[in-house]
Parts: structure tokens; sequence; C-alpha cells
């Protein structure tokens, strides 16, 4: 597998250079009939001109698992699809499948985004870049010394590697699965060095001492209600940010603001990740402000 890829491009300069008008894409995963990527991707596209047609695939529909990605990703390229998002239970397993890595989804360890170019499946990561604006932009002065992370799959892989970039001090990573939580730590350490992140079997003890959590699993979305952090733990200096985005307040989110903490909620990922996966696929650059105002309509 190579790992070199370029940057995402915008629109060119050269006004000569011809561009296809019509995009089919698509998001794999499961359960994601709610999904609002559709919408955002077509109306953008709409917007500048394009014809974007995005297809959902519901694993959970087809009545399959993860193990369906090979002849999903090779139906796509046959009949034509730009690319592909990917998401929730598929963001590592989808690895092997690829011929290229950028860089980011190479450190992170899981793919958002797959573009079919010139016969080649590349795989990108917009999470970590579309959680990192969004807690730019909901918690600009958070304080980061010490922040835990609970999660351990593929979007927390991908925001843990965003939390560190932003200057997090020290990650503490939790999940009920063990391994994967220490795999993640010292994938996350080899990258940014050593003692940067840890593995925690204790989420009490973890946050105690923190400035800020993260959660990262499936357990507040509409088809996994819950929560995953148990309201006790949390007091209200500690802020808290949520990538999980419909609903919008989860209720780790409604308790967390109940208590008085400061809080993020999952939209700004879900529409900066959108807005990267769009110029990956289209080569354009959308307008980002435009589809965080078109994300917040939906909400209405």
């Amino acid at each position: 597998m190579s790992t070199a890829c370029a940057p995402a491009t915008a629109r060119s300069a050269d006004p000569s250079e011809q561009r296809p008008d019509h995009f089919l894409v698509g998001l794999i995963g499961e359960g994601i009939q709610l999904s609002r990527s559709p919408a955002l991707h077509e109306t953008e596209g709409a917007a500048l001109g394009l014809k974007v047609h995005y297809r959902i695939i519901d694993l959970e529909r087809l009545g399959r698992g993860p193990e369906a990605l090979p002849e999903l990703l090779a139906a796509a390229e046959l009949t034509g699809f730009a690319g592909l998002n990917i998401t929730h239970p598929c963001k590592q397993a989808v690895l092997p499948l690829l011929d290229e890595l950028s860089d980011a989804a190479r450190a992170i360890g899981a793919v958002n985004t797959v573009v079919f170019r010139n016969g080649r499946r590349i795989g990108h990561n917009t999470d970590a870049s579309g959680f990192a604006e969004g807690l730019r932009r909901g918690l600009p002065d958070a304080p980061m010394t010490r922040v835990v992370l609970v999660g351990a799959g593929g979007a927390g892989a991908a925001v843990g590697y965003a939390a560190l970039e932003l200057g997090a001090g020290h990650l503490t990573v939790f999940d009920r699965d063990g391994e994967r939580a220490a795999a993640l730590a010292d994938r996350l350490c080899s990258h940014f060095g050593p003692l940067r992140a840890s593995a925690s079997t204790d989420l009490a003890a973890a946050l105690a001492p923190a400035d800020g959590l993260i959660h990262s699993t499936p357990l507040g979305m509409a088809s996994h209600p819950g929560t995953a952090v148990p309201a006790a733990l949390l007091r209200p200096a500690l802020w808290v940010a949520e990538v999980v985005y419909f609903p919008l307040e989860t209720e780790l989110l409604r308790t967390a603001r109940a208590l008085g903490c400061r809080t993020v909620d999952g939209g700004g990922m879900a529409t900066f990740q959108a807005s990267g996966a769009f110029a990956w696929f289209t080569g354009i650059e959308p307008d980002r402000e435009r589809m965080r105002a078109h994300f917040l309509s939906m909400l209405d």
C-alpha cells in the first residue's frame, strides 16, 4: 500500500481546465438512513453548478456487515462512483482494501473518505480536520492540559489525533475494549511523541483531573440511544465535546449542560468533514459557511 497522497485541490485557476460536472458519490455504514450527508453534498453541488448524486448504502438494510466492503467498493468503482464516505463500523475495516492513504489517514489508522481516481482507491480522513474546526469554533479558549477520549474506534482515532494536533498536553483513551484503547494510545504516541497519550480502564479516575471530555462512541445516536459517560462523573469545570450529530443534543450533552459544563455538539464535525470530503470528491473547494448554514437549516 502506497502512502503518498497530494493535498486537497481547490477550484483550478486555469479556466481552460475541464472538470466533470456530474458526480456520483455515497456513504457506506450501518443504520445511516437519517444521515444528512446526501442533502449537504447535493445542495452544495447545485449551488456550484454541479450535479451531485449521493447514495446511501446501509449495511443494516442490506443485512450485511463490514465483510461486504470488498464487494461494495468494487461495485462502486464499476458503476462510476467518484468516491465514498465511510462510517461506523467500517472506518478501519476499509484500510486493507485501499491503494493509497493520505498522511493523516495513515497516522490516524482510519478512513472516512475514499476517492476513486485513475484506477486507484485513495483513502483520506476528514473527520480529524472537521472535529478540529468544530472545536476551535465552539470552544476557542478550552483548556487542554489533560483531555479524556471515550471511544477508540475509527471516529475516536480521528478526534484523538485532532485533539493532540490542537495542543492537548495529554490524552487519556478509554474504551470498553481495553486492548483497542491501548492500541490507539500507542499509535498516537508513535506519531506525537512518547507520553502524549495513554489508555485507562478507569473512566472515573481519568476524568477526575481532566479539563475536557470528548465522546466518540455511537451511544447517543437516534439508533443507539443512551450515554457512555455516567452523569456522576461530570462536573461544571469539565468541557464536553460530542461527535454524534443526530440528534444534535444527545443525552450526554443535555446532562452536561444542565450541570453547567461548556459543550460542543457534533454539528461542526459533521459539516466540516463533509466539506472536506466534497473537495476530495469533486476537486472543487465548497463554500464551507454555506454548507454549515444548510446543515443548521435542516435541524429546524
